[in-house]
């Protein structure tokens, strides 16, 4: 019978070692954590109608850094790696702290920040009249944080076959790049990232000619030479306040307000998938911006995770 015990048990360890993301891992050790992830997410949205977009650009950014691991929550001291330049304009920190606090007070460390971190990105998406996806769960929180590790982050200002090296790198396609990247749809940008474009896009001067002309000057507006760089402007032209493909069409018309999205159509692989959601017979052929959207949140949710003894479980997102 002792035998037979520590074999079980073996196995079981065994298990978690190996563990894998799935739909369902805290089904039976803490079956309320989507639920109670959600209700917060929501709470937060009541108060503050920005919360969908900055939620979807904290997964984002967490996972392009080692993965998806946690490591942008971590708050310790100026050289962590939230304070990166790369992760300029990342919110959405407190809401993490406040789901993971109820969390900890039903299922003391059993759910990484991680998994709250997906499961939020998720339940905004959803709140902007997005997809609805099933998130895989099982991450463990990293170990490591430094400003350092984050250098390599997409920018706004990268080269399309940039944006298509840093994708790859990790795993992602360049369908995924454009549908991930439509997740601009909702949400703001500063006018701290339009500048070059429109005043110093070439060597002397000038702004970027794949912008509409009657989009430009109202840009330009928003955001004159030499004004207030702070100032927010939406980035889905027309549709800022939907979940919708509005902006693939968009940049399909040159009213991209991100340099980083205009480039999307100077690719041919890309175009070819900008162009696939409004071809006439694409209904028929069962494209669809949504599910593609959905998936690439999966597959982007998968980068490096740490499972198993890997990692830890943080009772606090932003300490060690």
């Amino acid at each position: 019978m002792v035998l037979v015990f520590f074999i079980v048990i073996f196995s079981y360890l065994a298990g978690i070692s190996q563990g894998q993301l799935r739909v369902g891992f805290y089904e039976s050790t803490c079956p309320n954590v989507e639920p109670v992830v959600s209700a917060v997410v929501r709470e937060v949205a009541a108060s503050n109608q920005n919360i969908a977009p900055v939620l979807l650009r904290l997964h984002f950014h967490d996972c392009f850094v080692q993965g998806c691991d946690g490591s942008i929550l971590i708050d310790n001291g100026e050289n962590a790696e939230r304070h990166a330049f790369g992760h300029q304009g990342v919110g959405g920190f407190e809401v993490i702290e406040r789901a993971k606090a109820q969390v900890e007070a039903m299922c003391p460390g059993v759910v990484s920040c991680a998994d709250i971190v997906a499961l939020a990105a998720r339940d905004a998406v959803v709140l902007a009249n997005g997809p609805s996806y099933e998130v895989e769960t099982g991450r463990r929180d990293g170990v490591i944080s430094n400003l350092s590790l984050a250098e390599n982050m997409p920018d706004v200002s990268d080269s399309i076959q940039i944006l298509k090296a840093k994708f790859s790198d990790k795993g992602l396609s360049e369908k995924d790049l454009v549908v991930l990247s439509a997740a601009h749809t909702i949400g703001t940008t500063a006018c701290f990232f339009m500048t070059k474009r429109l005043y110093n896009f070439f060597p002397g001067g000038g702004s970027d000619p794949s912008i509409n002309p009657s989009l430009l000057p109202e840009l330009m507006a928003t955001c004159p030479q030499n004004g207030n760089v702070n100032v927010r402007l939406p980035i889905d032209e027309g549709s800022s306040d939907a979940f919708d493909n509005q902006i693939l069409q968009n940049i399909r018309s040159g009213f991209a307000v991100l340099r980083s999205d205009a480039s999307l159509y100077e690719d041919v692989v890309t175009r070819s998938v900008v162009d696939s959601y409004f071809g006439m017979f694409s209904p028929f052929l069962g494209i669809s911006f949504e599910a593609d959207f959905a998936n690439a949140m999966v597959k982007m949710g998968r980068i490096d995770v740490l499972t198993g003894f890997q990692g830890t479980i943080r009772r606090v997102c932003s300490a060690f």
